[in-house]
C-alpha cells in the first residue's frame, strides 16, 4: 500500500476436503488476545514440495511440470472446494522462497511468468495481434516493460459481454535506485555508491542492512546487433549504509539526515587507483562521452561494479564484456532471507512483504482454480466458467500507478478490451467493453495494517486486524479505497461459500490514509471493486512481519472470489 522463470515451487496437488459454510465477520478489539495456541505448525518439510532447475534468464528457476506429468485425459469439470487447513499450510515456504530470490521487481515479474508458463499459459505479445491467438478456455499472460504482468484464462463458456473477475495488485515495493551515473568521489578510502529511494524507502530503517545489487540489464549480442534484456543479482551483501555511534553527540541523533549525503552506501575499500576520484572535471567528460563511443555506458560506471555484474552474467552462460552493456536499472535490497519467528514459527520475517505477499496470492489462487491442461499444445482444456478471470500485478504503485506499466495507465483495460474483442471475432464495439466493465468485479488487493499491541491507542477500535485471521476489507470514507456497502456484501458471500473469515480496517480520524490502485482502475473501467487485502506489521519498513498462514489464507479466498463469483453476481441486481 503506498502513502504515495523461476517462481514457486508447484503446490502439491488439490486433494480437497469439504468445509461447512460457516462464516464469520472478524472485527477484533484493539486488545489483542493471545494466539500462540491456535496457530498450526508449518509443515516439517516444505522443501518437498520444490527442487531447482538451471535459467538462462539470468536467476535461479524452480523445475516446470511436465506435459507428461500433467496427464493425457480429458479434463474434469472443476471441484468448487476450499482450501484445507494443510493446504493454507502448503503455501508458507514457497512464499518464503519467492520473497527472497526474486527481490527487485524485474526478478518478480519474471519469477511469475515462469510460474504460468509451467502450468500451460501462453505469453502473448502487445505489439502482435491478438485475434488468431486468443481462444475460449485458454489461460495467457503479458508483460509489460518486464515490470508488470497480467495473467488471465477465458472461461470455455465465455460468451462477450459477460463479466470479469479480477484482482489487481502491485508487485514493487519500497527499494532504492542506482542512479543513472553512480560513482561517488572517494571519501576517506571508501569507494560509495549514488543511489535514489523510490518513495519512501531509504527511511531509518535501511541503516545498518546488509544490501544487495540487482535488476535489468540491456546487452547487446555482439553477433546480431540485437539488444537483449537480461536479469542479474548480486545477492550477497555488497553495500551498507552505516550509522554514526552515539559516541559522537547530537549529529547521531539527528532525526532527520540528508539522504543525499549521509545516507550514501559504502560499497568497497580503495585499492590503489583502481577507483579514481572523481573531479569536477571528470565527470564533465562522462556526462560528454556519455553520447559517443560503444562503452561509453560502463565508463560512467563504478568499475568494480561493472566487473562484478559482468563476471555474473558469463557466469551464467552470457558471454558478455563491459562493452556489451548498453544500460541497466538497478535496485539494492535487503539479503536478509525471509524466514519464520516467534516461539512456533507462527510469524514471517521478511523483506518486500508490501506488495509481493498479495501479488503471490493472487496469482496462486489463479493456478488452483483453474486446472492445469492435459497437454502443453492443448490450452483450452480449462473449466466451465463463462466469465474472464484475471490477475494484475502492476509496477509503480508506490509512486502514484502514473507511468505506462502502472495501474493507472491502459495495461488493464486495453487487456480486458483485446481478450473480449478476440473472443468476439474482432466485432468489439464500446457497448459491449462498457457492458463487460459493467458485469465484472475488482478485489484490489493491498495489505492492510495489522494491530501493533505496543501502539493499541492509535488503531481504531474494532477495526485492527489480527496475524494468521484472514484478509482484511479496507474501508475509507474520502474515496482512497473503493469498498462500499455493495462489495462488501458480495466479498462477503464469497468467504462465506469458500469458509474463510474476514476483517475490516478503517484509520482513525486524526490519521491519514494511504492509496491503492482501486480507485483509479475502478473509476477507469467503471467496475464494482472493493479493497482487501493481507495484513502486516511494520508497513514501509526494510522488513515487515506476517502471520505464517496468511499467504496461504489469501490464497484461500482469493481462489473462492474466482470459484464463487458467478454464483455470487447472481444474488445481485
Amino acid at each position: 500500500m503506498s502513502f504515495c522463470r523461476r517462481y514457486l515451487p508447484g503446490i502439491t496437488p488439490y486433494n480437497m476436503t469439504r468445509h461447512s459454510n460457516k462464516f464469520a465477520f472478524h472485527v477484533p478489539q484493539p486488545d489483542v488476545p493471545d494466539v500462540l495456541s491456535r496457530v498450526p505448525k508449518v509443515p516439517s518439510s516444505p522443501s518437498a514440495l520444490f527442487s531447482h532447475r538451471p535459467n538462462l534468464r539470468g536467476n535461479d528457476a524452480y523445475s516446470r511440470e511436465s506435459p507428461a506429468s500433467r496427464g493425457s485425459a480429458q479434463l474434469p469439470k472443476r471441484m468448487k472446494k476450499s482450501l484445507s487447513t494443510a493446504e493454507v499450510e502448503s503455501y508458507t515456504q514457497p512464499f518464503l522462497d519467492f520473497i527472497t530470490q526474486n527481490p527487485t521487481v524485474f526478478h518478480a515479474v519474471d519469477a511469475v511468468a515462469t510460474r504460468l508458463e509451467s502450468k500451460g499459459f501462453t505469453k502473448l505479445s502487445s505489439r502482435e495481434q491478438w485475434n488468431v491467438k486468443i481462444k475460449k478456455g485458454g489461460k495467457y499472460f503479458v508483460e509489460r516493460n518486464g515490470s508488470s504482468i497480467i495473467a488471465f484464462c477465458v472461461g470455455s463458456n465465455y460468451k462477450p459481454g459477460n463479466g470479469a473477475a479480477v484482482i489487481a495488485a502491485h508487485i514493487d515495493a519500497l527499494t532504492t535506485k542506482v542512479k543513472p551515473i553512480p560513482t561517488k568521489p572517494t571519501k576517506a578510502g571508501y569507494v560509495q555508491l549514488g543511489i535514489a529511494p523510490y518513495a519512501g524507502a531509504l527511511n531509518k530503517t535501511w541503516w545498518d542492512r546488509d544490501l544487495g545489487i540487482g535488476g535489468k540489464v540491456l546487452v547487446k549480442d555482439r553477433s546480431t546487433g540485437k539488444i537483449q534484456t537480461k536479469l542479474v543479482k548480486l545477492d550477497h551483501p555488497i553495500a551498507r549504509i552505516p550509522t554514526l555511534a552515539p559516541h559522537f553527540g547530537a549529529p547521531a541523533y539527528d532525526p532527520n539526515p540528508n539522504p543525499e549525503t549521509q545516507m550514501v552506501p559504502i560499497i568497497g575499500l580503495d585499492q590503489s587507483g583502481t577507483e579514481r576520484t572523481n573531479t569536477s572535471d571528470n565527470l564533465s567528460q562522462q556526462s560528454t562521452g556519455l553520447l559517443q563511443g560503444d562503452s561509453v555506458f560502463a565508463a560512467t560506471q563504478p568499475p568494480r561494479l561493472v566487473h562484478a555484474i559482468t563476471r555474473k552474467l558469463n557466469a551464467e552462460d552470457h558471454a558478455t564484456t563491459a562493452s556489451d552493456i548498453i544500460n541497466w536499472e538497478l535496485e539494492v535490497f535487503d539479503t536478509q532471507p525471509a524466514q519464520l519467528g516467534g516461539l512456533d514459527k507462527e510469524f514471517i520475517f521478511a523483506p518486500r512483504i508490501d506488495d509481493k505477499l498479495c501479488t503471490y496470492a493472487a496469482i496462486e489462487a489463479l493456478l488452483a482454480s483453474t486446472f492445469d491442461t492435459s497437454a502443453q499444445d492443448n490450452p483450452q482444456l480449462t473449466d466451465d466458467d463463462s466469465v474472464i478471470k484475471i490477475v494484475g500485478c502492476f509496477d509503480d504503485e508506490e509512486i502514484g500507478s502514473l507511468l505506462r506499466q502502472g495501474a493507472k495507465s491502459n495495461f488493464l483495460p486495453s487487456t480486458i478490451e483485446r481478450v473480449v474483442a478476440a473472443v468476439a471475432g474482432g466485432q468489439c464495439s464500446p457497448d459491449l467493453v462498457s457492458q463487460t466493465f459493467a458485469n465484472g468485479f475488482m478485489i484490489s488487493a493491498d495489505v492492510s495494517h495489522a494491530v501493533n499491541p505496543n501502539y493499541l491507542s492509535v488503531y481504531l477500535e474494532n477495526h485492527a486486524p489480527q496475524l494468521n485471521v484472514g484478509v482484511a476489507i479496507q474501508a475509507d470514507p474520502n474515496g482512497h479505497t473503493t469498498t462500499n456497502s455493495v462489495s462488501t456484501a458480495f466479498l462477503q458471500r464469497v468467504a462465506e461459500k469458500c469458509d474463510s473469515t474476514l476483517q475490516v480496517f478503517q484509520i482513525r480520524n486524526d490519521s491519514r490514509s494511504g492509496g491503492t490502485v482501486g480507485p483509479m482502475l475502478s473509476s477507469a473501467m467503471g467496475m464494482r471493486a472493493i479493497d482487501a487485502g493481507l495484513p502486516q506489521l511494520s508497513m514501509h519498513s526494510i522488513r515487515a512481519t506476517v502471520g505464517n498462514l496468511d499467504p496461504g489464507l489469501g490464497v484461500k479466498l482469493f481462489k473462492g472470489f474466482f470459484d464463487h463469483f458467478e454464483e455470487v453476481d447472481k444474488e445481485f441486481t
